[in-house]
């Protein structure tokens, strides 16, 4: 099985650079706030490297037009619906050209929101991610991964499987064996600093996925 590595949360171009080096399929850049937040003119010049490495950027719940603005100048090959996730909004944001649109689905322990089977069928890819108090993603911690394995069967489709949520060099295969995804998602596991990528960590990250 081969296993696709995102890197995200980038804010230097160096690090993109490094992402790129080592192999990397997916580069992200986050809009929807936080610590790793970027504007459109920095996320265009930190991305202006990623060479053929898809550029995805993580949005919170933008209008339809600001969606569209983004996605072209940066460009961005995918976006990824961290605030509305909705399967309603993943075709809104299908209807403005977004060439993928990935939805991420909030887990609390091992359970999945009773929306999680339309989104496999609608999205581009699910993104588990650990569910935060304000309701979302992006906590930088794991979900139990063999609870939602357990569940996970009975609604996985067509969609691919995306794992985000407290990955380190050091977890990542395990992840990998309990939830079989196709794309691995890391931002603050290779980090010396919020935003500041490690290199180290990120090589260790890449050859641990590739171990797995």
């Amino acid at each position: 099985m081969h296993v696709r590595i995102k890197f995200c949360g980038l804010t230097r171009a160096e690090d993109v650079t490094t992402a790129v080096a080592l192999g990397c399929d997916y580069v992200g850049v986050i809009f929807a706030g936080g610590p790793r937040n970027r504007t459109l003119g920095e996320a265009s010049s930190i991305l202006r490297h990623a060479g053929s490495v898809r550029r995805v950027g993580v949005f919170g719940a933008p209008h339809a037009t600001e969606l569209n603005h983004y996605v072209t100048t940066v460009p961005l090959a995918v976006a990824q619906l961290h605030g509305d996730s909705s399967p309603k909004a993943v075709m809104a944001a299908r209807a403005v050209g977004v060439g993928e649109v990935w939805s991420v689905v909030p887990v609390v322990g091992g359970a999945l929101p009773k929306d999680t089977e339309e989104l496999f069928q609608c999205a581009d890819a699910v993104v588990l991610d650990t569910r935060g108090a304000n309701g979302l993603g992006g906590t930088g911690q794991s979900f139990d991964w063999a609870a939602a394995a357990a569940v996970l069967g009975a609604v996985r489709g067509q969609a691919r499987l995306v794992i985000a949520g407290g990955l380190t060099p050091d977890n990542v295969a395990a992840a990998i064996a309990h939830l079989k995804p196709d794309v691995v998602d890391v931002s603050s596991g290779v980090e010396s600093a919020p935003g500041v990528k490690d290199p180290i960590l990120m090589s260790r990250f890449v050859e641990a996925v590739r171990s797995a």
